[in-house]
């Protein structure tokens, strides 16, 4: 993994400027402009993962609007357990009622339910960060959503080559952190052009972490 490419090579293109201010002018616009920029990211992630990376991507709506889009719905369907875990949450206390439970009893339960609940979610929730960046990294390569969904292959390309997708999160965490501080610095305008920075930056790292995975040799 070279972490040091990933945050320079926006700014090795001749033409950055132009790119990232035309990206992020379009990633204003409401929900559309952020799976507009997953999508642009998406195209990174190939380019890099694929080894024909050559410059930073120019605008093209229609294609990284597509792309961004599935990787928006695998994300949605990954989220379901999240879902899951916390609709207990909400049974509990209606069926405490209909019960006509104790009180006491129903604030004991609910306690240590939602204390249950409260860490299976943030344990999936650190895994799903982590096995996303494959998922997107894996649909960016086949270009289609059904690649989200092979799971085994999903699971192999993280487990070949794990050092390199941590390495990959703890650098898109602290590029994120770094475009929101400069971006609020700069009277919050800022954001605008920091995150269409960071998107490509996050879309290299996945791009290294993938092209690692699929050259690991392939464990029994």
């Amino acid at each position: 993994m070279d972490l040091g490419l990933a945050l320079r090579f926006v700014f090795e293109d001749e033409d950055w400027l132009r790119k990232v201010l035309i990206n992020g002018l379009i990633g204003l616009i409401p929900v559309v402009g952020q799976i507009y920029l997953l999508g642009w990211c998406m195209e990174v992630i190939r380019q890099v993962a694929l080894d024909q990376y050559t410059v930073l991507p120019d605008m093209d709506f229609g294609l990284y609007l597509r792309r961004g889009f599935q990787v928006f719905v695998a994300g949605l369907v990954y989220s379901i357990p999240v879902w899951i875990f916390a609709l207990p949450m909400v049974i509990i206390p209606f069926l405490g009622t209909v019960m006509s439970m104790d009180e006491d009893a129903l604030a004991a339960f609910m306690a240590i339910g939602s204390l249950c609940f409260t860490v299976l979610i943030f344990v999936y929730a650190i895994f799903l960060s982590l096995i996303m960046q494959v998922v997107y990294a894996h649909v960016a390569v086949e270009d289609n959503l059904k690649a989200a969904f092979e799971f085994s292959e999903i699971f192999r390309l993280f487990r070949v080559a794990i050092g390199s997708w941590l390495l990959a999160f703890l650098g898109v965490m602290v590029a994120g952190f770094a475009a929101s501080l400069i971006g609020s610095i700069a009277c919050g305008i800022g954001v605008i052009f920091t995150m269409a920075i960071y998107f490509p930056i996050m879309g290299h790292l996945y791009g290294q972490a993938y092209r690692q995975a699929r050259m690991a040799p392939v464990l029994n």
